[in-house]
C-alpha cells in the first residue's frame, strides 16, 4: 500500500532490487566489459535469478541506459519551463547549466554519481553503446526541437531554426562529452565547466531571439 509519504514496503522492496540490479550491472560492465559481462552474471551478484533482472530491464544495454534517461527526461522538463521570454539557444543553455545538481541529486537515488559518471566513457569505448547512444541523442534532439518549437509558437516541420538550434547545441554537447570522457576528471564539476566553455563559443546569431515583441 503506497500513502502520501511515499511508496509502501513491497515497492520500495521492489526499487531496493532494481537498484541493487543496476549498480551490479555497471560495475561489473565497468570491470569486465559490457560484451563479455552476462545476464547470469549480474543476477549472481544479488543473488536473484536471471528471470527476476529481466521483470526490471528488457537487457544489458536498457541497464546502461536506465540513469541516462531520468538526465534526459529531467532536461527536457527544463527546457519545457524555460522562461518564454529567453531566446531558444540560452534556455538550451540555461537547462543544462542550472539541471544538473538537480539531475545528480535522481541518481544518486538509484546509484553513486561517481559510477553513473563512468559509463560514460564505457559507451564511449563500447560501438554497440556508441551506437544506441547515438540514436538516442538524435532523438531526444527531436523531443526538444518539438519542445522550443512549441515555446516560440513555430510548426517545427515549417520552420527549419528549432531543429538547427538544437542540432547545433546536440553538436556542442557531444563533442564536450567526448573531451571530458577521455580525460583524467571524471567529475561533474569538470563537465560543467567544459560545456559552459563550448557552449559560450557558440555564436550569437543562433541566441537572438526568434520572438517578435
Amino acid at each position: 500500500m503506497e500513502t502520501a509519504s511515499g511508496p509502501g514496503l513491497r515497492e520500495r522492496k521492489k526499487q531496493r532490487t532494481r537498484d541493487a540490479l543496476l549498480h551490479a550491472a555497471l560495475e561489473l560492465f565497468l570491470t569486465h566489459g559490457y560484451e563479455r559481462t552476462t545476464v547470469d552474471e549480474i543476477a549472481e551478484v544479488v543473488g536473484v535469478s536471471q528471470r527476476t533482472f529481466f521483470r526490471y530491464f528488457t537487457g544489458k544495454e536498457e541497464a546502461v541506459f536506465f540513469a541516462h534517461s531520468i538526465a534526459e527526461s529531467q532536461f527536457v522538463d527544463a527546457v519545457r519551463h524555460r522562461p518564454p521570454d529567453e531566446a531558444p539557444l540560452e534556455a538550451l543553455r540555461q537547462a543544462v547549466l542550472e539541471g544538473w545538481d538537480g539531475i545528480g541529486e535522481a541518481i544518486e537515488q538509484i546509484v553513486p554519481l561517481e559510477l553513473h559518471l563512468r559509463t560514460y566513457r564505457l559507451i564511449e569505448s563500447t560501438p554497440v553503446l556508441f551506437a544506441t547512444h547515438l540514436r538516442r541523442q538524435a532523438e531526444l534532439e527531436e523531443e526538444i526541437a518539438r519542445v522550443i518549437a512549441d515555446r516560440e509558437g513555430l510548426d517545427v516541420d515549417a520552420d527549419p531554426r528549432p531543429r538547427v538550434a538544437v542540432a547545433v547545441f546536440g553538436g556542442v554537447m557531444r563533442v564536450t562529452e567526448r573531451l571530458w570522457s577521455t580525460d583524467g576528471d571524471v567529475s561533474l564539476s569538470a563537465m560543467r565547466e567544459l560545456t559552459l566553455s563550448y557552449l559560450d563559443a557558440v555564436g550569437p546569431a543562433l541566441a537572438e531571439k526568434w520572438r517578435m515583441e
